[in-house]
């Protein structure tokens, strides 16, 4: 058993692969909507700088979190949506960053919300736009 739990504390060479492709991702999606640097961070949950940088330079070794991983889920998962309910990136983009008047919105954008800085912020976006798509 003592064997079982060591091995668990250590990440397996999946759970590195699954974190170096989900920060490729993020990335990529996070230039193509324009984010700086500060605005990644936030979607990634604020993460130190320097652990940031590491990340950005050398995705594959980095150790993420769960709730890492969860927050880039969900960006994924917003970045699909957007991408089947507006197949034109700039109209996509443009409601990503215009002000939306739905309740969980209140004027704001999206994107504004997603900046929140919680991982609900990121859940109710997602949400909203999987039952926009019939999700």
């Amino acid at each position: 058993m003592q064997h079982a739990a060591t091995s668990r504390s250590k990440p397996v060479a999946a759970e590195r692969e699954l974190a170096g492709a989900a920060l490729r991702a993020f990335f990529r999606i996070a230039g193509l909507w324009k984010l700086d640097t500060s605005q990644e961070r936030t979607l990634l949950g604020n993460p130190p700088a320097s652990t940031y940088f590491k990340w950005k330079k050398d995705p594959q070794a980095a150790n993420l979190s769960r709730d890492v991983l969860e927050r880039i889920s969900y960006v994924l998962g917003i970045f699909k949506a957007l991408e089947i309910l507006f197949p034109d990136p700039a109209r996509a983009d443009a409601w990503l960053t215009r002000p939306n008047d739905a309740p969980m919105f209140g004027g704001h954008s999206a994107l504004e919300r997603m900046l929140g800085g919680n991982v609900s912020d990121l859940f109710v976006v997602r949400q909203y736009l999987d039952a926009q798509r019939g999700g």
